[in-house]
Order: C-alpha cells, then sequence, then structure tokens
C-alpha cells in the first residue's frame, strides 16, 4: 500500500504550499500537483498522472474534496473508478476514508455541498456583473482596433501594406483585417 497525494490550486497565483505540506505531513511520498480549475477533469494532467500511477491497495490523499472535483458527478466518477481498481480516497480536512461505509456515505453529502458552493459562487459572480453593467462600471475592454480605423484607412489609402500598417498603429495584422471587412 501506498499514499499517493494530490494537490490542485485553481488559478496561477495561487500557492499550493499549504496543501503540499498537508499530504507530505500525512506520509506520502509522491505527490502530483497542479494548478487548474477543478470544475471538470479535462485538461488535467497531473490528475491524469495521478490516477494512471496509482495501483491496487494504494490510498489517494487530498486535503479537500473541493481540490479532486467541484462537480459531484466528476467526484463521483473517480471515486467509482478509483474502488474498481481497489484503491481508496482519504480527505484530511473533512475525515473522509472511504476504505469505510461510512466514509463513502459522507463523501457523497461532501460532493453535493461542494457542487452546491460553486453553483451559488457562480450565481453570485453573474449578479454582481449584472449589478456593476447596471451602473456603467462592467463596460469591458474598449476595441482598440476599430478605435484606430480612421487612421488605418488612412494609411491603407497611402499604399501602406496591412503588416506595415499594423506596425505603425500598434494592433495586429488580423486586427487591420478586421477591420477592414465590410
Amino acid at each position: 500500500m501506498s499514499l499517493v497525494g494530490y494537490v490542485r490550486v485553481s488559478s496561477l497565483d495561487q500557492d499550493s504550499t499549504t496543501q503540499l505540506n498537508r499530504v507530505k505531513s500525512a506520509n506520502c511520498k509522491k505527490v502530483f500537483s497542479e494548478k487548474q480549475s477543478g470544475t471538470t477533469t479535462e485538461g488535467r494532467e497531473a490528475l491524469a498522472d495521478c490516477l494512471e500511477y496509482m495501483r491496487e491497495g494504494d490510498v489517494l490523499v487530498i486535503t479537500k474534496i473541493d481540490r479532486l472535483a467541484r462537480s459531484a458527478r466528476d467526484l463521483h466518477n473517480i471515486v467509482h473508478d478509483l474502488e474498481k481498481r481497489g484503491i481508496s480516497l482519504k480527505v484530511l480536512d473533512q475525515s473522509i476514508d472511504t476504505s469505510t461505509p461510512h466514509g463513502k456515505a459522507f463523501l457523497g453529502m461532501m460532493a453535493t455541498f461542494a457542487e452546491f458552493e460553486t453553483n451559488i459562487r457562480k450565481e453570485r459572480q453573474l449578479e454582481g456583473i449584472a449589478a456593476a453593467k447596471e451602473k456603467g462600471a462592467y463596460t469591458g475592454r474598449k476595441p482598440t482596433a476599430q478605435a484606430k480605423k480612421p487612421e488605418i484607412l488612412e494609411l491603407l489609402a497611402q499604399g501602406m501594406s496591412k503588416p506595415k500598417i499594423a506596425a505603425a498603429v500598434g494592433v495586429s495584422v488580423a486586427s487591420v483585417y478586421n477591420v477592414l471587412k465590410p
């Protein structure tokens, strides 16, 4: 039996040191770590490598359920696949151990709450954006190339090439072509 740690933070500016220290303190000799969103399992290379690395009798150790998955479906799929392979899951913060019936039941409840939290956060974010738009505070980025359309048209009329126009006005060549579309 081997204890294998998995650590995940959602964005590049977040620090995973605390999680790393926790799983190492739980006697994990091998730890997989990544900076990737947990809303899906797609694109999570370290998770895929971790799951592939594990063998029957191993224990996957994480600090919190939402570090493994934010979707109840993804979490249940991962746990189901682990169980089929004879691998259990240990969640440090919630004291969950899927090698026990109580641990399996508690995991199911916590998965539902993790997904609920994600959905509530998304709802609050959309409400905040809508309120900011109403106040005119959320207008998005100003279109740089479209704002320079008169200058682009003038340089084109002078016979300048599109790549040179792009360099002269500080936009990409693709933006010059977009501005010139009818």
